[in-house]
């Protein structure tokens, strides 16, 4: 989990646009009924619903321990220096001192209750990529989850578990449309692996756009139409729901501008409304294809320090990790090469892989120059694709 993300990630792409009246019938058809409201008593004060409101919801809150497989360079001294720090791995010294090993990556990540039929929503850059999935219920039951469908360009997911007979309500819908600046907002989820934590705050902007790095994919994602808030969003509570004072869940908690500075964002409700309708509705690893290419690796531009490990004073892109299953996996890309060249484009920075490889088509052959143990080596990438917000 880097600070942006708080989780393993993925992506890019613009949110979709509010739900018609035959979509708002699917999302609320699991609640016939209008937007609930949990029943306060008259003249209770904003402290009291903020307490009925959690007690309302954090029943439904579930955790989410997430394992991902891939591999990385190790080093072989385990007490070097860090290589690259920020990456929360020790990569130590390259050229020739490390060494090539898998990694079962764990991380955690929050979600709630969707459907009657098993259905976890969180955000997708909690769970894509995961090779296994425990739902972790407010009752300390552990129950094997796996991705039922995902939207990466949105950040949402659905995670199902099968025959649990003791599955919380469903979480009711609010709406994002008529929020104002300065309305309580309240966060749930497990932050820091801290069980059933709550933060409290406001609504601090509205129609926020925000770039966020996807290291895990190699290339930037920019959200566009995000709830800004005050109430703390920590590393961990990513996918859980952002309540307002009648346990409506009014949008999914996202990222972080940095910890501790009070700048949060949430996916507003009005956009989960449309994008898990279709995400409900189709089951399988993506919804739709999109014109994005991915490659399914962590970049990071070389520095004198990182030239000066590796043994190599070009430019490019030094691959800090490869995903299990990706595309460059496929190709044998492995950690520790640099990407000189892209298509005979070459290569400077991380961004300038990111942006060839998502103009190209999935399925297009992509050709990389790539240092590899102190040898060039070409190598060639069937470009995957990220899911479509569209459906």
């Amino acid at each position: 989990m880097n600070v942006r993300w708080m989780l393993m990630p993925l992506l890019v792409g613009a949110l979709g646009a509010a739900l018609g009246a035959s979509s708002m019938m699917y999302i609320t058809g699991h609640d016939q009924s209008p937007l609930g409201r949990v029943a306060i008593a008259s003249g209770e004060d904003d402290q009291q619903r903020i307490i009925e409101a959690v007690k309302h919801v954090e029943p439904s809150v579930v955790a989410l321990d997430v394992t991902i497989n891939g591999t990385r360079v190790m080093p072989a001294n385990p007490f070097g220096n860090f290589f690259a720090p920020g990456f929360g791995s020790a990569f130590g010294p390259l050229g020739g001192t490390g060494q090539l090993m898998p990694f079962h990556e764990q991380a955690s990540g929050s979600g709630f209750v969707y459907s009657t039929s098993g259905l976890i929503l969180t955000n997708d850059h909690v769970v894509h990529g995961a090779s296994k999935i425990e739902v972790v219920f407010a009752s300390g039951d552990r129950i094997a989850g796996r991705v039922f469908s995902e939207n990466s360009t949105a950040d949402l997911a659905l995670v199902k578990v099968d025959h649990y007979a003791k599955l919380p309500p469903r979480v009711k819908f609010g709406s994002s449309r008529a929020l104002e600046q300065g309305e309580w907002a309240i966060a749930i989820g497990e932050p820091y692996a801290l069980k059933q934590t709550v933060t409290l705050g406001v609504v601090s902007g509205l129609d926020r756009n925000e770039t966020i790095d996807g290291a895990s994919v190699g290339v930037v994602r920019e959200f566009k139409g995000l709830l800004q808030t005050s109430a703390p969003i920590n590393p961990g509570n990513s996918g859980g729901p952002l309540v307002d004072l009648d346990g409506r869940v009014i949008g999914v908690n996202q990222s972080v501008q940095r910890p501790g500075q009070g700048i949060g964002f949430a996916i507003p409700v009005n956009v989960v409304r449309t994008t898990v309708a279709m995400l409900a509705r189709h089951a399988g690893a993506g919804v739709g294809a999109s014109s994005i290419g991915v490659l399914g690796v962590q970049l990071q531009t070389l520095d004198a320090n990182l030239r000066t490990q590796l043994g190599y004073q070009g430019q490019g892109a030094l691959v800090m990790a490869v995903v299990g299953g990706s595309p460059a996996d496929q190709a044998g890309l492995q950690p520790g090469d640099v990407i000189q060249s892209v298509n005979g484009k070459p290569i400077r920075t991380s961004d300038d892989v990111s942006a060839i490889v998502r103009a190209l088509a999935p399925g297009r052959t992509a050709s990389l120059s790539v240092w590899t143990s102190g040898t060039r080596q070409l190598v060639s990438v069937q470009v995957g694709s990220l899911p479509d917000q569209s459906g």
